[in-house]
């Protein structure tokens, strides 16, 4: 499956953009984007909840960025949010709201999983080069370094600091002098510090920034002469002589300097002290900036799902061997799970293939928790797949993981409350059941097995004799009966009958 037209929208912690690519030969050619800073940091309170003002400017960008998506197919739109809706503590709340606006859904994505994507989009819009490369990009809430080589980052990393947040802190009214500036750039190397060792351990020969506060700065110091030696990008020199016109003007507004936007001003004094305290403590003389960042980063990890170059598939294989999971025993449960979905939709339809995904990855990694202890060892799998870094999965792709690891087993009393009609249930059913008829784990065939579900209830038809030569998987699934009817789906076993079978 492909689309001549696809599109990334951003939900930064500052501004809001979407960009619309057109994909010719595997490649992404721009051909739309909009930006609005709706600065949603600046209405996160103490409590960090949401305020109202900055919900309504977001969802009133977001009806316009969902006019010029009308008529883009679902999967040809991918939407991640980041920081701040990372943190505050009503964006469940507040997102089906902001769903609704723009038409598509909202993936909230972990700091490590909006690092990976910058790396992405800055790798495809850099020449290919042999070297490593350092990514820096300031966002409003948070920062992120990458060092990767290629399209393939090595390192990643995300730390709670950003333009906004910082600005709020340190020049509250955007007012500017030298002893606020030092505080921030000393809070801000205590941040980078955390990767400092390993990240010059690992080393880089370019570094290289992105997003709107690295553009702001390598304009102004490009536009006023301030790189020595006629240098484009951002060099230590120049960022030092910016940050003494900037102390001197006592806030960004003014600074009388070409090529300050005015929407760049009200976040301006954060994200150069940030920017000041990477050079510093990474030790770095030189940075080239670069366009792409993570909207196209969104782009060309969309066009690979196209491709079946799926992330999350290459996150599975890696989870699968670092937990150790016993592959042979997760292929014979997947085929089984697999099956008895096919009796319950038509998985070659596309709008079955999400779930499709979500049951092959549950029964990959089902038992990873293992790893941790045998006992609970479906808790132990959900906790892991819920906190763990994940690349390609956001963070409601990982909850709804979780909740299948979870639910393999036991009581499903203990889910969260869930609609019936959510197709969690029948996904559920179906590894249940799979993981129940490998118990034995060894390749044994197993009876043929139909079912039906889940509208009036879920019907298991089994061979006649074959529960009576089963006792422990009759009791099992006897138990299983209970446990759907305490949730409130019935469940009927019985056997079919052998003369329509042979009909």
């Amino acid at each position: 499956m492909g689309y001549e037209q696809i599109a990334a929208v951003d939900l930064g912690s500052n501004s809001f953009r979407m960009q619309v690519g057109r994909v010719v030969d595997d490649q992404i050619y721009p051909l739309d984007s909009l930006k609005e800073p709706v600065r949603l940091a600046s209405g996160l309170t103490r409590e960090k909840m949401l305020d109202e003002a900055a919900q309504q400017r977001a969802l009133e960008t977001l009806s316009r960025f969902g006019e010029r998506l009308r008529g883009f197919q679902p999967d040809a739109v991918r939407v991640v949010a980041t920081n701040t809706l990372r943190v505050a503590k009503n964006a469940k709340l507040f997102i089906p709201q902001a769903e609704s606006a723009l038409g598509f859904p909202i993936e909230v994505i972990g700091g490590r999983e909006e690092a990976r994507l910058i790396y992405i989009g800055a790798a495809h819009a850099l020449p290919l080069v042999k070297h490593k490369r350092l990514v820096v990009d300031i966002g409003g809430g948070s920062t992120e370094f990458i060092i990767g080589k290629k399209f393939d980052p090595l390192a990643v990393e995300s730390l709670f600091m950003g333009c906004v947040s910082f600005t709020l802190r340190f020049f509250p009214g955007g007012k500017v002098d030298k002893k606020r500036f030092a505080e921030a750039e000393v809070m801000a190397a205590r941040e980078i510090q955390t990767i400092t060792q390993e990240y010059r351990r690992i080393g880089w020969t370019e570094a290289v920034a992105s997003s709107g506060t690295a553009r702001a700065i390598a304009d102004l110091l490009e536009s006023n002469g301030l790189n020595p030696d006629g240098l484009s990008g951002i060099t230590r020199e120049g960022l030092g002589k910016l940050r003494a016109l900037l102390i001197r003007a006592g806030s960004a507004s003014d600074l009388k300097l070409d090529g300050l936007s005015s929407d760049r001003i009200p976040v301006f004094a954060g994200g150069l002290a940030i920017m000041s305290a990477i050079f510093s403590e990474l030790d770095i003389e030189h940075m080239t900036y670069s366009d792409g960042a993570l909207r196209l980063g969104v782009l060309y990890d969309l066009l690979g799902r196209f491709h079946r170059q799926d992330m999350r598939d290459a996150t599975v294989q890696q989870f699968m061997l670092r937990y150790q999971v016993d592959a042979r025993q997760a292929r014979r449960v997947e085929q089984t799970a697999l099956m008895l979905f096919g009796q319950l939709i038509d998985v070659e339809q596309p709008e079955n293939e999400s779930d499709v995904r979500f049951l092959r990855w549950s029964v990959l990694l089902h038992e990873i928790g293992i790893s941790v202890a045998h006992g609970g060892f479906h808790k132990h799998g959900a906790y892991i797949v819920t906190y763990a870094d994940m690349p390609g999965f956001s963070k409601k792709d990982q909850e709804r993981l979780a909740l299948l690891i979870l639910g393999q087993r036991g009581k499903l009393e203990k889910l969260p409350s869930t609609p019936a009609t959510d197709s969690i249930w029948s996904l559920l059913f179906c590894l249940r059941l799979a993981a129940l008829l490998h118990r034995s784990r060894d390749d044994q065939p197993l009876p043929e097995v139909r079912i039906k579900g889940p509208d009036s209830g879920f019907h298991i038809e089994l061979p006649p004799d074959w529960l009576s030569a089963n006792p422990l998987s009759a009791a099992a699934l006897e138990e299983e009966t209970v446990s759907w009817k305490r949730v409130g789906f019935a469940l009927r076993i019985k056997p079919y009958d052998l003369r329509k079978a042979a009909e």
